[in-house]
């Protein structure tokens, strides 16, 4: 039991891969082709492969959530999970930023990719200061962002297959969704950003204060 939430983490991982996979599936034509040869209806293919985009990215964003808690109540807390557990939220969010940009998402990719040069800036912070045994605390805003970009993400995921989910195909309908998710994904890049600002600044006075 110890070992659970590490096993959940590792799911995330996995899933990521599939994820994307089914994303970059979708983008695909010569699978739809061979669908097409092989007697499968191609929009049969590509609700599956959609489907299987949202739903395992939705999983994977729910093991974020039961991993930490598993932990913490199975007293299972160990170094390898302390490292596997914020490389696997940073692979998910990255491979459904690049997922989304191949499917042709340009804001997206815009905004996913400040969201990755924050999350990677603070990554190298952290290992420039961990040799001077300093630490940068995780605060609680940059705890909530990452769920933040979790639900953003997957709102652009599911706006982008609207007909999959037999909604009506309104326009004025579609276009506040589309809104609404542009809206939770600029919200989720400007808090990912201030956190970063945050830690670069609390980075700078560690720094003055070790000199």
């Amino acid at each position: 039991m110890k070992s659970l939430p590490n096993i959940i983490t590792g799911l995330r991982l996995v899933l990521t891969l599939v994820v994307f996979l089914a994303m970059l599936g979708l983008k695909f034509d010569a699978l739809f082709v061979w669908a097409m040869t092989s007697g499968i209806d191609p929009r049969t293919l590509g609700m599956t492969l959609y489907f299987t985009a949202f739903w395992g990215f939705v999983i994977a964003g729910v093991t974020d959530f039961f991993d930490g808690w598993l932990a913490r109540k199975l007293d299972a807390g160990s170094t390898l999970g302390a490292i596997l557990d914020p490389i696997a939220d940073k692979v998910l969010v990255a491979g459904a930023v690049v997922g989304l940009a191949v499917l042709g998402s340009w804001m997206t990719a815009l905004l996913g990719g400040l969201i990755l040069f924050r999350e990677f800036a603070v990554s190298a912070l952290r290992e420039t200061l961990a040799p001077r045994g300093l630490t940068l605390p995780v605060t609680l805003l940059a705890k909530w962002k990452t769920t933040l970009q979790l639900v953003a993400l997957a709102a652009q995921i599911f706006v982008g297959g609207w007909g999959a989910w037999g909604l009506p195909a309104d326009p004025a309908l579609m276009t506040n969704a589309v809104k609404a998710a542009d809206i939770l994904l600029w919200l989720a890049a400007a808090v990912t950003l201030w956190t970063g600002v945050d830690y670069a600044l609390a980075a700078r006075k560690a720094l003055k204060e070790a000199a």
